[in-house]
Order: structure tokens, then sequence, then C-alpha cells
């Protein structure tokens, strides 16, 4: 099996059309459909069901794709790298939101010192589209909040931050003087989508303590919850570094929870068989490095 092999089997296994991957690898339909079928004959496997002129990926097809993906990645990288020694070239970096927002823009800044001829390509999205990005290699690696199971995901810790109880001005609560997560399941409560990982963080957290919450409002947009806060519809938890400013402004205000730290790491993820160049390992180098008196 060769590259190109490979190449046109992923284009069929993204787009599960044969005519749509014939014109997107600028093709005849019979010779995608020869290639697929060379592949199955010397492997004696099948890679494709065909159902009602329908193609659906078998077991031994999705264990392709994964080898497959990163194998093409790699020989590219290769090319890239023997035409112009990486001085030119795409880096495509994820991050979530928080992340995105306070801590890629001063990495990028960084980064293009030394690369200036390096183009960035940034994806800023929740934690779960970031983990599903770097299995389909649509992205080299991800800067993630808290924490990611994906077993064929490699991460290591960067960057640590907190979340923070965010009130009305006059809200009951900051009259007292301890407030516990128990409290906070008798208001309502404003999150983000379930999605990401910073719901994820706080479902989590309130579980091991057996607490249940249900929100009133879901949201993708952090300063929408902000914005519903500071009107009176309820209590949200978000990242410190996205509501200071409204802390400092009095627009809303903060109480500490004395049985929650809600203290995190974050992460830079990548796929375990993903080749790094040398421009990517120096950005994951500055990553490592990162200091938050920065911010």
């Amino acid at each position: 099996m060769t590259i190109r092999h490979m190449k046109i089997f992923l284009e069929v296994y993204h787009t599960e059309n044969i005519t749509k991957a014939a014109e997107h690898m600028h093709m005849t339909q019979p010779a995608v459909t020869r290639t697929i079928q060379e592949i199955e004959n010397y492997y004696g496997v099948k890679l494709f069901e065909r159902i009602n002129r329908h193609l659906y990926v078998t077991e031994i097809g999705k264990q392709l794709y994964k080898q497959a993906l990163h194998i093409v990645d790699s020989f590219d990288n290769l090319e890239k790298t023997l035409r112009n020694g990486d001085t030119f070239g795409i880096l495509r970096v994820g991050s979530s939101i928080t992340l995105g927002n306070f801590v890629l823009p001063e990495l990028v800044c960084r980064f293009r010192e030394k690369h200036p001829k390096i183009k960035i390509y940034a994806n800023v999205s929740n934690g779960s589209n970031l983990q599903k990005a770097l299995l389909d290699n649509h992205i080299d690696l991800a800067l993630v909040e808290g924490e990611v199971n994906e077993p064929d995901l490699i991460t290591e810790p960067f960057y640590s931050d907190h979340l923070i109880l965010i009130l009305p001005p006059k809200h009951p609560l900051m009259q007292r003087k301890k407030i516990y997560l128990s409290d906070l399941s008798k208001y309502d409560l404003l999150l983000r989508e379930k999605s990401s990982a910073g719901r994820i963080y706080i479902d989590n957290t309130f579980a091991v303590h057996g607490i249940s919450i249900n929100p009133i409002w879901e949201s993708v947009s952090t300063q929408a919850l902000i914005k519903a806060v500071s009107k009176g519809i309820g209590l949200s938890i978000l990242p410190e570094m996205l509501v200071k400013d409204d802390i400092e402004n009095g627009i809303i205000c903060t109480k500490k929870i004395e049985d929650a730290a809600f203290a995190r790491k974050n992460c830079i993820v990548w796929h375990k068989n993903k080749y790094f160049t040398k421009a990517a390992e120096d950005f994951r180098s500055l990553c490592k490095h990162f200091s938050d008196t920065k911010i």
C-alpha cells in the first residue's frame, strides 16, 4: 500500500462517497473504486460496506483510518522539511475559549518573534470539539482547560487557573460569612454548555459532593452569562481570568466557596501518533514555560 492509496482511502472515509472523493482528488470514479478494491483484495479485508448505494466504514476501516491519517501527515511534514527546512509552513493550534482569550494571543506573539514566516491557524472552541479535531488531524496540538480522557491523546500540564463564583450585586449570599456548594444548589445557576471543559469540571465537582445541579441557563458565551448574572437572573461559576475586570468595575461580585477550590491544571494536548516539526516543538516549549504573570 502506497501513500497515494492511503490518501485516496482517507478522502473516501471523510466524504463517505466515491463520487465526491473522486472530485476532490481530481480522479475518475472508477479509479477511486479500483484503489479501494486493491487495498481490500491485497489484505483480504473489507474497508467499506456498500448498502443501498451508501458507504459504511467497517471496524477494520476505522483502524486503518487512525493509522493512515498520521502516516500521511508525517509524510507531508517530511516533504515540507526537505523542501524548506521548516522555515515556512503552517502550524494548526486549537484552544479552549478561556485560554484562547487570554493565553493564546501572547503565545502566538512570542512564537512569531522566532518563526516570522510560519503562519498559525487557530481554532478556538470547546474541549469536545478540540479533541475530535486532534483525532481527525485537523489541528496539530491544542490548549485545553481541565482533563482529557481520550486514550489516543497525550496531555502535558501547563498553566493553572481558577474558577470562581460570581453573583449579582446585593445578592443574599453576599451577606453570608461562609458559602458552601450546597448553598448554591438552592439558587438558579447559569453555566457553560455541557460539552465545555469548564462545565464538565463543575459538574464533576458537584457530583463528588453528592449534589445534583440543574442550571436554568446554558450558554457557549461567557459574556452572556456574566451579563445575565449582573442583571440578577442567577449565579455562575466561571474562570477568574474572564470575570476579574467586571468584578473590579462592580458589575458583578464574587465570594469564596469554602468546600471547593475550583483550581485546575490546563493541558497541552496532541495525538500520540503526531509527528512534531521543530516549529511545533518550539510552540509546545513556549506553552510549557508560559508564565501567568504575563497575562
